[in-house]
């Protein structure tokens, strides 16, 4: 090996320090603005609403998310457990998620930058880019790090399903260069297979890391196919075999079975010739990333019209790639790493949705790799000042685009005046505004969901509940049941109606909703507890408790059962274990009213006045207009 070979590879180990450093300092500055992002979009139902997170022991509980088409965790292991980890840490406290997010990005960036100088020191191309090795692979990682494409998969909490899997895709290529240096350890085949594992647990996207070694092998290493199997063929069989563990996951959730959106009743011609519009939209977004959109809600192509020219473009990049490839060439690889990471959501599988921006997480590195050595070709020296004007003007915009993270109304007001069209975004922001108590400006938006396609049993579902808000129950009623007439199996539309019936005073008919939800859903705790109140009205304490309970082994932290809990305790003549009930209520939601009353009350009559007279005073500072605490602190009063 030359000098020149050896000087970057043992290097300056204080100049590789130095580039790590920049890396992560790179990372920290522009996200810094992303740490107070609420949850959204798909957060809600996998992780707010996720019971299988509020474990870590025993540990296949987090890693057995729920099993449906529309959850992000759907046959995701690693990345339930990785919710799960920061659930136990700080509950639903935004910011620890968004610190992992971050983490796993710069963790992802630094795997990057040693995967491409080690590239660039290679045998191959070591004559060419060897001296400027480190620099080059410094800007590569730097610009993938802060570009604003990334920050979907970044600032999106459970968008780190793609993040955590490039993490381990990146892993996994790099022990393998590791393992293929003269004089190393073939024991970094090891951690290579490890990696490769966990990231089939965490993406399905992962489904192509065997294939891209393997290539990389024969680009870089090896020479040809047939030496790198000679070579290294147990390391392939190992890899290989990670395809099975994703084709139980595959197979235990039907995670590709998705019901509903614009790609998944698409033939799969027709879903392929979209994704040339996706792809050759996504190229753009690369090169100049506006305008960022968080939900395209993308159409099918009805005509050869709309997708002719992007198929053109697309199948000549694709057929550059398969000839630069057959040639051997170092760019041929970048062309192939770019279409096998795509081709799980962007070739001929139809999915609900044809884009999201985090799909190019890893892609992103196949344009940024070829601009970069191209403007060093050109400029030499004097090309590193427009990579850090690059680097600047990118970071610029990421830092801008997680201002629009900021708030749910902030994202989906976003969303909206991007894609006007988009009925999901509108459905989104009305859900949002009607959290801000704005119900006229929810109805608004909602609206065009419903006038767009009447037979969407989302948009029912949604002027249903604004109704419900609204105090407009009978015609609630209405949207929830044309939601079920529309799709029967909706738990979430059950539960509603069951609310709203029982708010008319049809309880019998509630329960029945309430039942009904909980057959599609045994684990769906709203309506578990709402059962138990309802049996507990009809006089039926016992078959109350057992919902209650059954509630609390979904979830030990909910205040509602416990209260409850204790409140039947308490009529028992069980003081005590109505205090613990409490308790444990106010443990879980320090600012429960009810639960402060209750406590103050079953204290009251064990004799432990001081104690009592605290919690009514706790439950009128949180409620200043609740009657009751106001009528026992008076009592107590006139006692003293």
């Amino acid at each position: 090996r030359t000098n020149a070979a050896r000087a970057g590879l043992s290097s300056p180990k204080r100049s590789i320090l130095l580039g790590s450093m920049i890396i992560v300092l790179s990372g920290l500055a522009v996200y810094h603005n992303s740490f107070t992002g609420p949850f959204i979009f798909d957060d809600v139902p996998s992780v707010e609403r996720n019971p299988s997170i509020h474990h870590l022991w025993p540990i296949w509980v987090p890693l057995s998310p729920p099993r449906g088409g529309d959850l992000t965790v759907a046959g995701r292991p690693i990345i339930n457990f990785s919710l799960a980890v920061n659930y136990a840490s700080g509950g639903l406290n935004v910011r620890g998620y968004h610190v992992f997010n971050l983490t796993v990005h710069i963790l992802a960036a630094l795997l990057l930058y040693g995967i491409v100088r080690r590239t660039l020191l290679s045998e191959r191309l070591r004559s060419r880019f060897g001296p400027a090795a480190v620099v080059l692979a410094l800007a590569i990682a730097v610009l993938w790090t802060v570009h604003p494409l990334q920050t979907e998969a970044v600032t999106y909490i459970v968008q780190r399903a793609e993040s955590l899997m490039g993490l381990f895709y990146l892993l996994t290529l790099y022990c393998f260069i590791r393992g293929t240096e003269p004089g190393a350890s073939k024991t970094w085949f090891i951690p290579a297979v490890a990696a490769c594992a966990l990231g089939m647990a965490s993406k399905e996207v992962m489904v192509s890391a065997p294939l891209v070694v393997l290539l990389y092998d024969r680009t870089f290493v090896a020479g040809t196919f047939r030496e790198a199997w000679r070579q290294r063929r147990t390391l392939y069989l190992g890899l290989a075999s990670t395809w099975l563990l994703l084709g139980y996951l595959l197979a235990s959730t039907g995670l590709f079975g998705h019901q509903a959106g614009d790609g998944a009743g698409a033939t799969w011609w027709r879903y392929a010739l979209t994704e040339s519009n996706v792809i050759l939209h996504y190229l753009r977004l690369a090169l100049w990333p506006d305008p960022l959109c968080l939900d395209y809600l993308w159409p099918i192509a009805n005509t050869w019209g709309d997708v002719l020219p992007s198929t053109i473009v697309v199948t000549a990049l694709l057929s550059v790639t398969v000839w630069a490839c057959w040639r051997k060439s170092s760019w041929g690889f970048l062309g192939a790493w770019l279409f096998l990471i795509l081709a799980p959501t962007s070739s001929v599988l139809p999915l609900r949705d044809l884009a999201f921006e985090h799909r190019m997480y890893l892609p992103l590195a196949a344009v940024i790799v070829p601009v970069v050595l191209g403007i060093h070709e050109l400029l030499g020296q004097r090309g590193l000042t427009v990579l850090v004007v690059a680097a600047l003007g990118l970071g610029f915009v990421t830092v801008r685009r997680n201002d629009d993270y900021r708030t749910e109304m902030a994202i989906w007001r976003d969303t909206v005046a991007k894609r006007p069209g988009n009925t999901r975004a509108h459905a989104n922001l009305g859900r949002a505004l009607l959290d801000a108590g704005q119900l006229s400006e929810a109805m608004a938006q909602c609206g065009p969901a419903l006038q767009a396609n009447p037979d969407n049993p989302e948009a029912h579902y949604n002027v249903g509940f604004i109704l419900q808000q609204m105090e407009r129950t009978p015609e609630a009623i209405g949207e929830y049941e044309q939601a079920l007439r529309l799709k029967p199996d909706f738990a979430s539309a059950h539960y509603n109606l069951g609310v709203a019936l029982d708010k008319e005073g049809r309880m019998t008919e509630a329960m029945e909703h309430y039942q009904q939800a909980l057959r599609i859903d045994p684990d769906y705790i709203e309506a578990r507890v709402n059962l138990g109140n309802a049996f507990l009205r009809r006089q039926d304490v016992s078959r109350a408790i057992g919902e209650y309970e059954q509630a609390l082994r979904i979830d030990p932290n909910y205040a509602e059962a416990h209260s409850n809990l204790g409140a039947i305790f308490q009529r028992q003549g069980k003081l005590p274990e109505a205090v613990t009930q409490y308790e444990q209520a106010l443990q879980s939601k320090p600012d429960y009213a009810e639960a402060h009353f209750n406590l103050g009350l079953a204290l009251e009559k064990m004799g432990r006045t001081p104690a009592a007279i605290e919690h009514y005073r706790q439950a009128l500072k949180i409620r200043p207009d609740f009657v009751p605490a106001s009528n026992a602190l008076a009592r107590l009063a006139v006692k003293q």
